[in-house]
C-alpha cells in the first residue's frame, strides 16, 4: 500500500492544530509528517501520534519528497508557496480563498462533488466554511428533488475570524459583566475595514469588507462557490452573513425552493437521514434541534427545524449547524486527502508541465 509524506502548512494555527489531530485519526496511510510554519514558530515542538516533531520554517524546498500538502496559513502564503509545492511534486489541498475561483482548480466537498478531484492539476481548494456545511445539507435534496433557489442567513462563530478575535470578544464580555471599561474594538467585524465594533452581547451583519451591490466578500464567496461546487450557474442564491458572539460553530437559516411540488417534510427528512456527513436533529415535540454548543469537535453537519413554507409549495426552511474549524476547514481537507488516496489521485499529473 502506498504511504504518504504529508506536510501541514500553518501547523501552529487553529486550523493547523485541528488538521494535526484529525490526521492522526484518519484512514490515510502515513509514512511521515512535516510541520511547517513561519520563522517565528520554527524550532517549536508539536506532538503527533505520541511522537514529538520539530516545526520547520516554510521555504520552497520544504516540499521535497512531500506527497500531499495541507495549507492553512493565509491566502498570501498559499499564493506564494502552493505553486512551489506543486513544482516539487506535492498535491496541495488549500484551505484559503486563494484558488477557490480559479478555473482549473477543483473546489471540493467530498460528500458533494468528489468526482471533481479527477480534474486537479496539483491544487485543490477547500471551500469557505459556511459554504461547506450548506452544500453537505442541500446536495442530497438537490439530487432527489432539484434545487433552483437558496436564501441563506448565517450566524457565524467568532473563531472564524481567528484567535485574536475570540480574545477580543471574551475581553469585551468580561468587561461588560464586571461593569468595567470595555476595550476599544480593533478587529471585528473585519480587521481590514475602517470601523470596528463590539461583538459581545451584540451581532454584526458584516463579515469581510463590502463589495459589489452591497454584499460583503463573505456573501459573494457563498454565492459564487455554491455555483461552482454544484456546477450550476443558473441557481438563484443570496446570502446575508452575520457574526454572532459564539466561539465555535456556524449556524445557518436556509430557505430553498426545489423543482417538484409534491414533496413533503417527511420526504426531505428521509433523504437527509441517509445522507453522508449529515446528522438529523429534528423533533419539535421534544425541542430537538441543532445547536453550536453540541457540534463542537464533531465532523458532521447537523440539520433540523425542517418545515415547508406556508405560501410557496416548493419552498422549505432548514436550520444547519456545524463546527467551522472541523467540517468547515480541517476535516474537509483531511477528507479530500482520503479521497485522493482512495481514487489513486494523490499525484501531480505528469503532463501538467509544473512538475520536475
Amino acid at each position: 500500500m502506498k504511504e504518504y509524506v504529508i506536510a501541514i502548512v500553518g501547523a501552529t494555527g487553529a486550523v493547523g492544530q485541528k488538521m494535526t489531530e484529525l490526521l492522526a485519526e484518519s484512514s490515510l496511510p502515513i509514512k511521515n509528517v512535516k510541520f511547517l510554519a513561519s520563522s517565528r514558530s520554527a524550532g517549536k515542538k508539536i506532538t503527533f501520534k505520541n511522537q514529538e516533531y520539530i516545526i520547520d520554517e516554510l521555504v520552497p524546498d520544504s516540499f521535497k519528497g512531500v506527497d500531499i500538502a495541507l495549507f492553512s496559513a493565509g491566502g498570501s502564503i498559499s499564493e506564494k508557496f502552493a505553486p512551489e509545492a506543486v513544482k516539487r511534486g506535492a498535491v496541495v489541498i488549500d484551505n484559503t480563498s486563494a484558488f477557490r475561483m480559479t478555473k482549473d482548480v477543483p473546489l471540493v466537498v467530498p460528500e458533494v462533488n468528489e468526482a471533481a478531484l479527477k480534474t486537479h492539476q496539483g491544487i485543490i481548494a477547500n471551500p469557505n466554511c459556511s459554504t461547506i456545511q450548506m452544500m453537505v445539507a442541500l446536495e442530497p435534496i438537490r439530487r432527489q428533488f432539484g434545487l433552483n433557489r437558496i436564501i441563506v442567513s448565517t450566524y457565524q462563530a467568532v473563531s472564524g475570524a481567528g484567535a485574536q478575535a475570540v480574545r477580543e470578544m471574551e475581553n469585551q464580555a468580561i468587561a461588560q459583566l464586571t461593569d468595567s471599561q470595555i476595550p476599544i474594538p480593533e478587529i471585528l467585524p473585519c480587521g481590514g475595514d475602517k470601523k470596528h465594533y463590539q461583538l459581545a452581547f451584540n451581532v454584526l451583519p458584516q463579515i469581510d469588507v463590502f463589495s459589489d451591490q452591497g454584499y460583503t466578500f463573505e456573501e459573494w464567496k457563498m454565492i459564487n462557490e455554491t455555483k461552482k461546487i454544484m456546477s450550476d450557474d443558473t441557481i438563484k442564491i443570496s446570502a446575508t452573513c452575520v457574526r454572532v458572539p459564539v466561539v465555535t460553530g456556524h449556524s445557518e437559516s436556509i430557505y430553498i425552493e426545489i423543482d417538484q411540488e409534491d414533496v413533503n417534510t417527511a420526504s426531505i427528512k428521509s433523504i437527509l437521514e441517509q445522507a453522508p456527513g449529515v446528522t438529523l436533529q429534528d423533533d419539535p415535540n421534544t425541542q430537538l434541534y441543532p445547536q453550536p454548543l453540541d457540534c463542537v469537535d464533531l465532523p458532521d453537519v447537523f440539520v433540523g427545524r425542517i418545515r415547508k413554507d406556508i405560501d410557496e409549495v416548493k419552498g422549505f426552511h432548514l436550520w444547519v449547524v456545524s463546527d467551522n474549524l472541523i467540517k468547515g476547514a480541517a476535516w474537509n481537507s483531511i477528507q479530500i486527502a482520503e479521497s485522493l488516496h482512495r481514487l489513486d489521485l494523490a499525484a501531480v499529473p505528469e503532463n501538467d508541465g509544473r512538475r520536475h
